[in-house]
């Protein structure tokens, strides 16, 4: 069985879906062959002959790599002359964004069975699978090193024979794998932090790592309502976002840095940041929005450019994690070798895809030539 590994080329991707350390306990299992298209790891600085010497087969011809490939691990989904190349029964597994209709139809329309990553379910069994929070870790201590390149100041408080400085002021809009991170990025730098999260339940574990967390009072049905089973934060009522806009705004102010990590799965971005709200901020704060590429939590905020808007520096970086494209590359790789191993019949060493399992049920977007996302 063949496992193919090309280079990423969607949207400016650095990160590549195995490492030599992966493809080694692919090889050496002996039930796998796997092609490495030639430069896949570059960006990630992993050398071809790297790969080689961990037994992969270096392919030069990406049409050769796709036609013999039973199975392809990718970063992202592929780009339509991408699809034209593979294998009809071939298995893909990546980051396929589930919520676009039509690239999962165009998947389901070739013949291929595929996997979206970002709907492993949330539960222990799935931990190391779980792309979405190996890369959410990578990206918040990313931004909180963005935001300090373009921040003006120093994070922490100095005293010195000319004066004292004074520490920065860091504010994280949502608590969860990113946001914790950024949170424990930022203390290491010395900052002073604040954090808001919609969920009662996120206020212990930043308050384990020296944040203050501001919350919005909420009555006892709201609490109920602040998080899904799965832990993730759920859309709130129109007076709740108004009591919110109120705290983000007078805590923004006093804000030199905001770290916006806040997302609902599916759906667009919340906007927790308005434009009266930057233009009340210290001329120099830095906005840095994990959010972009969901519509943003800023509504000033512009795909993939740091801009000045009201003096207000926004970093609208999409692919935070792809700016630490080594450690990314590492961390995603093993996920996706502990998905396919999940995979993997121990009795028979052949593939079984069983969808009474709900890490395969919940992560098959399609198979058979049908669309079979499960909501």
């Amino acid at each position: 069985m063949h496992i193919g590994i090309p280079a990423e080329i969607r949207g400016g991707e650095t990160r590549v879906a195995a490492t030599p350390e992966t493809i080694k306990k692919f090889t050496t299992k002996g039930l796998y062959n796997v092609l490495v298209q030639t430069g896949a790891g570059i960006n990630a600085s992993i050398t071809d002959s790297a790969y080689r010497e961990a037994g992969a087969t270096i392919v030069d011809d990406v049409n050769q790599l796709y036609s013999q490939s039973d199975i392809v691990l990718k970063v992202k989904g592929p780009e339509p002359h991408e699809l034209a190349m593979m294998r009809k029964n071939a298995l893909l597994i990546g980051l396929l964004s589930p919520h676009q209709k039509e690239g999962i139809e165009a998947l389901a329309k070739h013949g291929l069975t595929a996997f979206a990553l970002e709907k492993l379910p949330r539960i222990s069994r799935a931990q190391s699978m779980d792309v979405l929070s190996s890369q959410a870790n990578i990206a918040g201590y990313k931004a909180v090193i963005l935001a300090a390149n373009v921040y003006q100041k120093f994070f922490p408080m100095l005293m010195t024979a000319a004066g004292t400085v004074k520490a920065a002021r860091v504010l994280v809009l949502g608590a969860g794998v990113a946001g914790l991170q950024a949170i424990a990025t930022a203390k290491r730098l010395g900052a002073v932090v604040e954090v808001f999260d919609v969920r009662p339940a996120a206020k212990e574990q930043v308050e384990s790592l020296g944040a203050k967390f501001v919350e919005v009072a909420l009555s006892d049905e709201e609490k109920a309502k602040a998080e899904t089973a799965g832990g993730y934060a759920t859309e709130m009522s129109d007076d709740y976002k108004r009591r919110q806009g109120e705290l983000v705004h007078e805590r923004a102010i006093a804000a030199d840095i905001i770290i916006t990590t806040a997302l609902i799965p599916g759906r667009p971005a919340p906007v927790l940041i308005k434009e009266d709200t930057v233009k009340a901020m210290k001329p120099g704060s830095v906005i840095v929005d994990m959010a972009v590429e969901a519509g943003g939590n800023c509504l000033l905020s512009e795909l993939d450019k740091t801009v000045l808007k009201h003096g207000v520096h926004l970093v609208g970086i999409a692919n935070i994690p792809g700016l630490v494209a080594a450690d990314s590359s590492t961390l995603y790789a093993r996920n996706v070798m502990n998905f396919l191993n999940l995979m993997l019949d121990q009795e028979s060493s052949q593939l079984k895809i069983d969808r009474s399992d709900e890490i395969i049920s919940g992560t098959l977007v399609c198979a058979d030539g049908e669309v079979v996302i499960r909501s």
